[in-house]
């Protein structure tokens, strides 16, 4: 999948750093199928890139405890492979029952994942909180389609500005925001839930002319583009089940009949996705989704199976604070919930363990922290002096402590000079992360507000490691 962007996204400035450690014997354990490594926080990213190089599953699919993590491994791995290759399948911001809908950005972007997914062109990696994965996807999970536009195109008017307002598109005088589409004449503009700028299409007849995005202030035209994909805005839509589905809890459940009787007429409004589990008798989560090659990594088992668990007990406790609004008792039994337990999330996916056998994986615990500044010099050594190689790999034995600080500014000077677009300052932190130690203090550089706010702030010391389990799939 392409996506709408005015020309090709240039290659990611750490590209070539990943490949160096393909070698690495912590990830060719993991290619032979041993289940568990040992993986120091800063070291997730350049990791699982490396893991991605040497490996043929696709997706890979990891499981981060919370959504403040899983923002931060995209970033970091956009560094490595390109934002293409890397989707985040993020969690509603909403609470479960709250009357508000979640963002449409957020809405389309898991709609994206699950489309990507379900057509078989997926992203070599995709990460998800686990709030996201253990929350059951709407009953269109199966049938998202994008529309995709070009120039040269073929395109009805009429039949797609309706096929816009199926996917939960308003129809406005003027586009000022996601989930809009205005039509003027000939001209029709959308801004796609899934894009930073809307998108302006321009028809002769029923050839689509040219293709642009367009200036949110004052409307005009900027850069064209070669193609768009719009993908729809909500995870509920008012289809024929739905609004069967909603006729029928007119009779069974009188107490959510103003809400019953928007959904059977056809409607949409604003937070009709909290409603989602009365709609759906399908219990789907994302892991169902996955194709028979994809590989899943559950980053620290027990956080994410904690953090399940307090999903499952906030929504509980919610439901019996709103059950005296619903004007019914709640039980838990029959009550639909949002998310599902921590032992549903694999239960249905195709890329679940094979169990006994020849498939099956043994434990094995690597650390990390050394063995990746060792790989790291190993192999970006001819650029730097032997001699300085040999010193760090004697202090490296000999006394851990005493020679971080020469291992962090080889490794540092070795990657920069292979790949020229390096943070010094970032490489270098997180080349002391691994290491679990404290980097050599810097002076404090105090201007305007800053003075007086106190001490340079330093990393933690100590190693610190997180546990990745990578569940092998199937074929």
């Amino acid at each position: 999948m392409s996506p709408s962007s005015p020309s090709p996204s240039p290659p990611p400035p750490l590209a070539a750093l990943a490949p160096l450690l393909a070698e690495e014997p912590a990830l060719r354990a993991v290619v032979n199928r041993q289940p568990t490594v040992a993986v120091p926080d800063a070291a997730r990213a350049v990791f699982v890139a490396s893991l991605a190089g040497v490996t043929t599953r696709r997706p890979l699919l990891l499981a981060v405890p919370t959504g403040a993590e899983a923002e931060r491994l995209v970033r970091d791995l956009g560094q490595f492979l390109g934002d293409g290759e890397v989707e985040l399948f993020p969690a509603w911001e909403t609470l479960p029952f709250e009357r508000v809908s979640p963002s449409y950005e957020t809405m389309g972007r898991r709609l994206r994942v699950m489309w990507r997914l379900r057509a078989g062109t997926p992203p070599q990696v995709v990460v998800a909180p686990v709030r996201a994965l253990v929350q059951r996807l709407g009953p269109h999970a199966d049938a998202v389609e994008p529309v995709v536009v070009k120039p040269g195109d073929q395109v009805d008017r009429d039949e797609l500005v309706a096929r816009l307002v199926a996917g939960g598109y308003r129809r406005e005088y003027q586009v000022e925001a996601r989930g809009e589409v205005a039509v003027r004449g000939s001209i029709v503009d959308v801004y796609p839930s899934t894009d930073d700028h809307p998108v302006r299409i321009d028809l002769w007849g029923d050839e689509v002319d040219r293709l642009s995005q367009f200036s949110v202030a004052d409307q005009r035209s900027s850069a064209e583009i070669t193609e768009s994909w719009i993908f729809p805005v909500r995870e509920l839509l008012p289809s024929d089940e739905v609004r069967a589905r909603a006729r029928e809890l007119l009779q069974t459940q009188p107490w959510g009949r103003e809400q019953w009787e928007r959904l059977a007429e056809g409607n949409t409004f604003d937070g009709m996705e909290s409603w989602l589990p009365w709609l759906t008798s399908e219990e789907h989560l994302l892991p169902d989704l996955l194709p028979a090659s994809a590989l899943v990594a559950i980053i620290e088992p027990r956080r994410l199976r904690d953090r399940a668990q307090e999903l499952l007990d906030e929504e509980a406790a919610l439901a019996q604070t709103l059950a005296t609004t619903w004007g019914k008792p709640v039980d838990e039994a029959d009550t639909p919930r949002l998310s599902l337990p921590f032992e549903r999330l694999l239960a249905h996916t195709k890329a679940q363990p094979g169990g006994t056998g020849s498939r099956a994986a043994t434990s094995v615990t690597i650390l990390g922290s050394i063995r990746l500044l060792k790989s790291a010099l190993r192999v970006a050594g001819s650029r730097v002096s032997a001699k300085a190689s040999a010193k760090s790999g004697s202090d490296l034995s000999n006394s851990r402590s005493s020679s971080l600080n020469s291992t962090s500014r080889q490794v540092l000077e070795a990657s920069n000079s292979a790949t020229g677009t390096v943070s010094p300052l970032a490489f270098r932190y997180r080349i002391m992360a691994m290491s679990g130690t404290t980097p050599e203090p810097a002076p404090i550089r105090r201007t305007g507000l800053s003075e007086g706010l106190g001490q340079r702030k330093c990393p933690p010391s100590g190693p610190r490691s997180s546990i990745v389990s990578p569940t092998w799939a199937t074929s």
